[in-house]
């Protein structure tokens, strides 16, 4: 069976394509897309993870109906029945996987918040003792609890890394009192965050956010704490002074790493088992944090 890989809606006119998402123009709004596309050190890999485009969309919606009373968002809403009608003819192709979203002055900056120590955050700090130059004690392990979380913006580089960079140079970037609200932001949506998991049984480790300006007003964007663009540990296996077992695409990464890949397109296709656990790995991050079965259903035990 194909995979539809939702780079086509006919009548609709698609004006961005990423690693994951498609971008479609409806009128003055956007419609943002997620494929089941996956991606690793920055390479989009040949082989689909069966509805990750779901739970990617499903826990953006779960994260922007908690959190709505700390920030504005840009979404309209993910409900495909009431999508305009030039949409209504691809609604089966979108249920699940769609938002529509109002149009956002990004800021170029990606506002990241770690609470614990993993990642590039552990290679800098066993370097220079820093994470994105902010101080920390001596003596930390590899996914150690931070003291405080701390806020580590980064840019996209020309090459489309991820570039760590400091508080300063981001206010140098988008100026020093935009810089100071999105840390204090930022840090605060980590919080909640971090304690919703938590009583879910899932350690968020860190976190990136992306926000932009909608009518002159600063607003949330894009995906929300997703396995994407997160770190969820589960907190019944966590121990600190190794790497964690994970709920996002570290697995996929992790078996990237052993094959002896260069990182360089074309990458591997993903055997079957690798899928199913990747998607379980999601599913579950979904299913635990919301409460939800991924197909709309209570789990067992959820308020």
């Amino acid at each position: 069976m194909a995979v539809d890989d939702l780079t086509d809606l006919p009548g609709i006119r698609r004006v961005g394509s990423g690693k994951v998402r498609e971008l479609y123009e409806v009128g003055d709004d956007l419609l943002l897309v997620a494929t089941d596309r996956i991606s690793a050190f920055d390479v989009v890999l040949p082989t689909p993870i069966p509805d990750k485009g779901r739970v990617l969309t499903g826990l953006t919606a779960f994260w922007l109906d908690l959190l709505g009373d700390t920030v504005p968002n840009h979404r309209i809403t993910s409900d495909v029945d009431v999508f305009p009608e030039v949409l209504r003819a691809h609604r089966d192709r979108l249920r699940g996987r769609a938002m529509l979203c109002r149009r956002a002055d990004m800021v170029p900056v990606e506002c990241v918040a770690r609470g614990y120590l993993a990642g590039s955050g552990w290679k800098e700090y066993r370097a220079r003792g820093t994470v994105c130059g902010v101080p920390l004690p001596e003596g930390l392990s590899e996914s150690a609890e931070l003291p405080e979380p701390i806020f580590t913006p980064a840019t996209k580089a020309t090459d489309g890394h991820d570039e760590n960079i400091d508080v300063g140079r981001m206010a140098e970037l988008v100026g020093a009192d935009l810089t100071a609200t999105l840390a204090d932001l930022t840090l605060a949506l980590y919080r909640r965050a971090r304690d919703h998991a938590r009583e879910r049984g899932i350690l968020l480790a860190d976190t990136k956010f992306e926000f932009g300006f909608v009518d002159g007003r600063l607003t949330l964007a894009d995906e929300v704490l997703t396995p994407d663009s997160s770190r969820f540990w589960p907190a019944d296996q966590y121990a600190s002074g190794r790497a964690q077992p994970s709920l996002d695409k570290q697995y996929v990464r992790d078996w990237l790493a052993g094959t002896g890949w260069d990182k360089r397109p074309p990458a591997p296709e993903l055997p079957d088992e690798v899928v199913a656990r990747t998607r379980e790995r999601y599913v579950s991050a979904y299913e635990r944090i919301t409460g939800t079965l991924l197909q709309g259903r209570p789990t067992e035990g959820s308020d």
